[in-house]
Order: C-alpha cells, then structure tokens, then sequence
C-alpha cells in the first residue's frame, strides 16, 4: 500500500531532482524540481482548496535499492540511491489543531485534530501523514496544524518507496511551519516509526534515511544499526533502468512480515551456540554453516540469504569505489538468485524482467528491488545504451508476458528539501 505517483507511459526518461542535499536548501537554475508541471498543479490545487496562500513546498525522492535487499531490519548493510521522482507537499501553518489534507493524486481530502489522531481505513493514504505527526507528538515536539497538498510521481506500490517519500516529506513540513529543533536524523527515525508503529508495516530504516541523506550522483553506504553512512560515487559511463513489472503487491498485507519473524527465529536458534550475536549481521558464513542442522530448512534459507547480502553490498561498495561496474553487475545478478531461491520473495514477472535484461547489450547487472512480490527490478546500464536498453526491455517483457511495462531511466538525486513558495514562483518565473 504505497500512496502516490503513477504513470501511463511504457517508457519515461526522467530528469534531475537537485537542490541542497540538506533540508532547507533553496531553488535555483540549477535546481528547479523534476516536475515543475506537478508542483504547478499542486499551487493551483491548493488556491481552490483553502482560502490562505501557501507557504512552504517539500520535496522528498523515492528511491531504489541498488543491493542489500531484506537486510536493514537485521542490522545489516543496504545501499539504496535517491530517485529523481519525488512527493511535493504544499503547505501553510494554521492557527489550531486541525490538519487538512488533500490528496491532487486521488481528488481525495482526509482530515484529523492532533489531539484525535486515529488510523484511517476509509483515507488510507492519509495514515502516513498522520502517523507522522502521532510519533513526533509523542516524542515531545509541539505541533500546528496545517493545511497541506501532496502529490507525487512516485509509481505507486512498485517498491520505489514513495511511503516513506510521503513521510519525510510530512515530517520536513511540521518542522518548518512548527519551528521543531529535529535533526536529519531524528527526522528519518520518527519517519521510521510512524509506518512501523501506526501504519503497521515493519520496515528498517533505509527508505526514510536514504530519503533525506541522499546526494546527486552517489549512492548510500548505511549501516543499518550504527547508521553509520557513506556516500560512494556512482561509476562514470553508467545509467540507472528502472523496470515496472506493473504486478501491485501490499507490504502490510504480503508476507513480508513473515520473512522478518523468519529472520528472528532463525536468529533466537543461532544465539544458543553464537550468544553475542545481536541480529543476522552478526553471523559469519562459516558460522551459520556449522549450525545449518539447528535450523529449519525454510529458516536457514531466510539467513542464507540475509548473512550472503551483506557480504555483497560490502563489496559492491568496494566495486563502485574502484569504478567497476562490471564486477557490481554480478552482484546485482547473484543478489536476484539469493532472493529468488533462499528468501522466495521473487515472482514470476520480476523474474522475467531480469532475464529480459541480461540478455540485452549494454546490461552490467539486474535484480529485483524492493520487498518484492511484485513491483521492480533495477539494472546497471551503460549510459550510451541506456534508451535503446530500455525500449527493448519493455518490448521484451510485454512480448513474454502480455503486459506493458514502465521503464524509467533514472539519476540519482539529492536527498529532501525545503523551500519557500514565493522563492520557488520567483524563480520560475525566469524561466
């Protein structure tokens, strides 16, 4: 259950998000938004709807995950890069409690008083931005309300994480129109917390972290439990292909919460012969493979997979330092078959969509991307060949599956940021 964004092209070549990589960066010529058209839309949406001018606009990327699929709720290692498809919120501090929404994606309104903040199953869209305000209330930080406008050009439930877009974007506007003292990092962690907590879905900490830190043309090294980060440069010469497989899966409603409770058991058997380790980073190959026979089979293929992933994104780290893209390329590949087969968290169309890739010129790498069950695959491209690469791949897919795809070349963008509407309008009205 994702909230925003969606296309109907079966290709988009997207621009650059820029802009400060901290939050309460300023537009210039050089960082106008992707989607001038959208934010537009929202400013004029926003003049129909409330009878007070905006004041603020947030912007927050999706992203996707290059490598280290499943492993930041075990503590371990991801290296996601921020998208350059964002939600914006348009929003302007109100005098009282209440908290208006309107969603431009959906022509959908949702409203809530802070002191009343209840789940939503009629709105649920709304929940994300509610949960948001639930946890920094509960963290003690003195909210307003507002009146806000959200859109975005995030594809909805392709794994892209336009959830955690949402929230970050939600929680960069309370701080401004609110004056909160709330660092980037607390920031993504009550971020984290509110789709745990209030929407139910218990993902780690990457999407709401790469969301705010991310930096144009780098991808993100984090260490899930110190949150420890490195920005790591993206090999010249390379495109990023982003490939909707169009199948929709709910993380609240999948199994992924299934795979975590797997996660956890296997982790309680292995801590009987290996007592210091606190989470599935903490377990050696050699280790797990000495205890193999403690473990259920299912149970031991979920920490193959987690304790395997983790010794991949170290070293494509390491292949992106050294600008070898090939050597990344196949472990993106090895990645895709560690979740297909151990985590099973592949499905046929993502399956396809990696074959198809593979086979055409100019493919470094691919694999899945996201919780899975559906949604996409990411493949490392030689930039020359990334167009031709990416018609042929959503031709090559609809061929074997009757289904159009959408294929995105992407950048990676800088992480969220705040502006002032009336900077924005003046800027652009240059152009």
């Amino acid at each position: 259950m994702l909230p925003f964004g969606g296309l109907a092209l079966a290709l988009c070549v997207c621009g650059h998000i820029l802009g400060s990589p901290s939050l309460g960066g300023t537009f210039s010529e050089e960082s106008i938004p992707v989607s001038k058209q959208l934010v537009d839309r929202l400013l004029q949406a926003f003049s129909l709807e409330y009878d007070v001018d905006p004041m603020i606009l947030a912007r927050s990327p999706g992203r996707v995950n290059l490598i280290g699929e499943h492993t930041d709720y075990n503590d371990g290692f991801v290296l996601p890069v921020a998208i350059d498809r964002a939600i914006y919120v348009v929003a302007s501090r109100r005098t009282d409690r209440l908290v208006r929404l309107f969603a431009l994606d959906y022509a959908d309104r949702s409203s809530f008083f802070l002191n009343h903040i209840r789940f939503d199953r009629v709105h649920q869209w709304s929940n994300y931005a509610r949960g948001v305000a639930s946890v920094l209330q509960r963290r003690g930080y003195a909210l307003c309300g507002i009146d806000a406008c959200i859109a975005g050009d995030v594809p909805i439930g392709a794994g892209l994480s336009s959830s955690a877009a949402l929230e970050v974007a939600m929680a960069i506007t309370w701080r401004a129109l609110a004056g909160l003292d709330l660092s980037d990092r607390e920031l993504a962690l009550s971020a984290q917390q509110a789709e745990n907590d209030f929407v139910g879905m218990r993902c780690g900490i990457m999407d709401q972290f790469i969301a705010v830190f991310g930096r144009k043309g780098h991808a993100l090294l984090l260490d899930c439990r110190s949150l420890a980060h490195e920005l790591v440069p993206l090999p010249p010469g390379c495109a990023i292909v982003v490939a909707n497989t169009m199948k929709q899966r709910g993380l609240v409603d999948s199994e992924y919460n299934k795979r975590r409770a797997e996660c956890e058991k296997g982790l309680r058997l292995l801590q009987r012969y290996i007592p210091e380790a606190r989470a599935l980073r903490d377990i050696a190959f050699a280790d797990l493979e000495r205890h193999k026979g403690e473990l259920p089979e299912v149970v031991y293929r979920r920490c193959r997979h987690v304790v395997t992933e983790n010794e991949r994104v170290l070293e494509a780290a390491r292949a992106l330092r050294e600008g070898d893209a090939r050597r990344f390329g196949e472990l993106m590949v090895a990645s895709h078959r560690s979740l297909k087969d151990d985590y099973e968290v592949s499905c046929p169309e993502l399956d396809i969509m990696v074959e198809v890739a593979l086979s055409l010129p100019g493919a470094y790498g691919s694999r899945m991307t996201g919780a899975g069950f559906g949604g996409c695959t990411v493949s490392l491209v030689e930039e020359a060949a990334a167009e031709a690469f990416a018609a042929e791949l959503a031709l090559g897919y609809s061929r074997r599956t009757g289904i159009i795809p959408e294929v995105y070349i992407c950048s990676a963008a800088n992480g969220a940021t705040l502006h002032g509407v009336d900077e924005f309008l003046a800027n652009n009205s240059k152009r």
